[in-house]
């Protein structure tokens, strides 16, 4: 009974460690309220509009997102979708980890934004 008990004291942190580690909600539904970076999240703006008007920053890993002469790639939902040259968000990346924001078209992801990381 003791290991049930502690395992679950231990698998909520490591839980909520994991989901803050794929996604940064961009959006203020109060968990953002607070943060530093918000007024950065909600200046972000693309050829298709503000980023954060329709979704969430996801957080892409370095084997999801590829560079190709300066053309970007980045796999959303297992599939492979390259980057329109309007969804690159050109300033500096505040965050420093790789961010997409994605919608989609006929039931397949499309890029809203993306702005990438640093590869490390």
């Amino acid at each position: 009974m003791l290991v049930i008990r502690a395992m679950k004291h231990i698998a909520v942190p490591i839980c909520l460690l994991l989901l803050s580690s794929t996604a940064i909600l961009a959006r203020d539904d109060g968990r953002f309220a607070n943060s530093p970076l918000k007024p950065w999240f909600e200046s972000l703006e693309g050829e298709f509009g503000k980023c954060c008007e329709d979704s969430d920053a996801y957080v892409v890993s370095e084997p999801d997102w590829k560079s190709d002469h300066g053309r970007y790639r980045v796999r959303i939902d297992d599939e492979w979708v390259l980057v329109p040259d309007g969804a690159l968000i050109k300033q500096p990346n505040l965050t420093g980890r790789t961010m997409v924001w994605k919608h989609y078209i006929d039931g397949h992801p499309r890029v809203r934004c993306f702005i990438p990381g640093s590869m490390t």
